[in-house]
C-alpha cells in the first residue's frame, strides 16, 4: 500500500479529525528529550487499508442494519472484526490515530512470542520491579520463564513484565524497533509505539484498526490464545513465601459467556482502551474500542454490547477488512529465486527412478521449495532491518 504525507482521506463531511496524530497531550509525556524534536506523524495511505469505507469517520454499517449500541461518548473510535475471515462487521472512524495505553502489550507479546523461547529465564531486577503504573509484582532476584512474565503482561498489564521483556529482548530502545518493525510488516501502519509498556512517549499513536490487526495476528499462535483465555495464575514469590496471585483484569474474560480475552489500558491522554475477543455459534470476533470514558457505564459493558451487536449480524455482514498479506511490492521483493534441477544430485538408488520419474521429481520440488522459503526468510530478515533503520531515523532524530 503506498505511503505519503498527504492529508487523510476525504469522508462525507470532511475529513476525520484524528487522521494523522492523536488528540493533543494533556500532560508531558510526550515532550522528547532536550534537543530531540517530536517525531513527524506517520504518514498516511493514499487509499484506506481495509477498504474504502474504512475511510468514514463516523459510524460504518453495513446496508440496512441497525446503528450499533454504542455512543462516542463510550469510544471516539472503535472496531468490530471477525478474527477468522478477516471481514469488519462495523467500525467508528477506524483508522483515526488514538494513543493505545497498555493494549500495545499486544505487540509487544507478538515480538516476544516470535523472538524468544518460552522456558527461557528471566531474573526480575528491581528496574522492573520500579516501573511506573499497573504492575504484576516481579520480584528482583527471582527467577521466571518468559512464559510466566509473558502471562503477568497480558493478565494483569504488568508494566513491570514489559520492562522485564523488553531487557530479554535487547533493551527497551532495540524493543520498540522490533515493535515498530513488526507492526510496519504486518500492515498496520496508523502504529508508532514509544515504550514497551503503552506508557505514552513521544509520537505514539494507533488505530482501533491496527490494535485488530494485531490482536488477529497474535491470536494465530497458541501461546497468546492460551494467555488471553487464563484466568489464575500463580508466579513465583521470594525464597520462603508464597507464590503471587496473578489474576486477568479484563472484566469480558470473567463476565461474558464464550470470551476468548483481551487487554485493557488507560493513562491521562490516551483515555480508556479496551480489547475483547468471544466466540459464539463457530463465529469468533473481537472489539475494539479506543479513547473512551468509563462513565456512566464502563468500557467492559460496552465491550460485551458491541460482541452481543456483532453476533446478532448476518455472518457476510462486512464494510472492510483486515489487510494482512503483504503488498504488490513486497510480493515482488519476495519472489523466490527459481532453482534449477541440475543443481540437485541425482538418487542412485533404483526406487527413486531416474530423473524425471515421479519420485525425483518429487524429490527435487521438495528441495526447491525448501530453498525458496529460505530465501524469502532471508529477504524478509533484510527488509524488517530496513524497517527497522527507518524506524529509527523517525523515532529518534
Amino acid at each position: 500500500m503506498p505511503l505519503t504525507a498527504t492529508a487523510a482521506p476525504a469522508a462525507p463531511g470532511g475529513g476525520c479529525p484524528n487522521a494523522a496524530a492523536p488528540p493533543a497531550a494533556v500532560d508531558t509525556s510526550e515532550v522528547p528529550p532536550p534537543g530531540v524534536p517530536a517525531p513527524e506523524p506517520l504518514p498516511i495511505p493514499d487509499e484506506p487499508v481495509g477498504g474504502p469505507r474504512l475511510a468514514e469517520c463516523g459510524e460504518v454499517r453495513p446496508p440496512g442494519v441497525p446503528p450499533a449500541p454504542i455512543d462516542p461518548v463510550a469510544a471516539q473510535s472503535w472496531v468490530l472484526a471477525d478474527l477468522d475471515t478477516g471481514q469488519v462487521v462495523a467500525a467508528r472512524d477506524p483508522h483515526a490515530r488514538h494513543r493505545p495505553a497498555s493494549t500495545i502489550k499486544v505487540l509487544t507479546a507478538l515480538v516476544t512470542i516470535r523472538e524468544l523461547a518460552l522456558d527461557d529465564r528471566i531474573i526480575a531486577t528491581q528496574a522492573d520491579a520500579d516501573q511506573e503504573g499497573s504492575r504484576v509484582g516481579l520480584e528482583p532476584g527471582v527467577v521466571y520463564t518468559v512464559r510466566q512474565v509473558l502471562a503477568g503482561l497480558i493478565m494483569q498489564s504488568g508494566n513491570d513484565a514489559a520492562h522485564a521483556l523488553a531487557m530479554k529482548l535487547g533493551g527497551v530502545e532495540e524493543t520498540v524497533h522490533k515493535m515498530n518493525a513488526l507492526a510496519a510488516e504486518i500492515g498496520a501502519h496508523d502504529t508508532r509505539t514509544a515504550t514497551p509498556s503503552g506508557l505514552d512517549g513521544p509520537g505514539m499513536s494507533t488505530s482501533a484498526y491496527d490494535l485488530a490487526l494485531i490482536f488477529r495476528t497474535a491470536m494465530r499462535h497458541p501461546e497468546f490464545a492460551s494467555a488471553e483465555a487464563t484466568r489464575e495464575i500463580q508466579l513465583p514469590g521470594k525464597p520462603g513465601e508464597p507464590p503471587i496471585p496473578v489474576e486477568s483484569d479484563n472484566a469480558v474474560l470473567w463476565n461474558y459467556p464464550g470470551a476468548l480475552g483481551g487487554k485493557t489500558g488507560f493513562t491521562d491522554d490516551a483515555r480508556h482502551t479496551f480489547i475483547a475477543a468471544a466466540e459464539r455459534d463457530g463465529r469468533r470476533l473481537v472489539a475494539v474500542l479506543m479513547r473512551g470514558e468509563n462513565k456512566p457505564v464502563k468500557q467492559s459493558q460496552h465491550t460485551m454490547h458491541l460482541l452481543d451487536y456483532g453476533f446478532s449480524l448476518p455472518r457476510d455482514a462486512a464494510v472492510g477488512e483486515l489487510v494482512t498479506e503483504p503488498s504488490p511490492t513486497s510480493e515482488a521483493e519476495h519472489e523466490p529465486e527459481p532453482q534449477a534441477a541440475a543443481d540437485v544430485d541425482e538418487p542412485s538408488s533404483p526406487m527413486y527412478g531416474t530423473v524425471g520419474g515421479p519420485l525425483t521429481l518429487l524429490a527435487v520440488a521438495g528441495i526447491v521449495v525448501a530453498g525458496a522459503f529460505a530465501v524469502l526468510r532471508r529477504r524478509r530478515a533484510k527488509l524488517a532491518a530496513a524497517r527497522r533503520e527507518a524506524d529509527r531515523a523517525t523515532d529518534h532524530p
